[in-house]
């Protein structure tokens, strides 16, 4: 089952590198990569009975590239 589980992430993120991340600094990069710069993020996020507040660092220097990734899923 965990074997499956891992297979399922890296499909999801090839996924989401070639449909989302081209033509960004990320489009060539590895899944690896993909999860420690885009996934494993700090983030504070504070629910209320309207809406989910999601804050990133000031200092997050892929901040523009996650909203904009962001913005694309909603879309979709």
């Amino acid at each position: 089952m965990r074997v499956l589980l891992s297979l399922v992430a890296y499909i999801l993120l090839e996924r989401l590198k070639s449909l989302m991340l081209q033509g960004t600094d990320l489009a060539k990069a590895q899944a690896g990569t993909i999860r420690l710069k885009l996934l494993k993020i700090g983030a504070v996020i504070t629910r209320n009975t309207r809406r989910i507040r999601f804050s990133l660092s000031e200092h997050y220097s892929l901040k523009d590239l996650f909203f904009m990734l962001w913005e694309k899923l909603q879309a979709t």
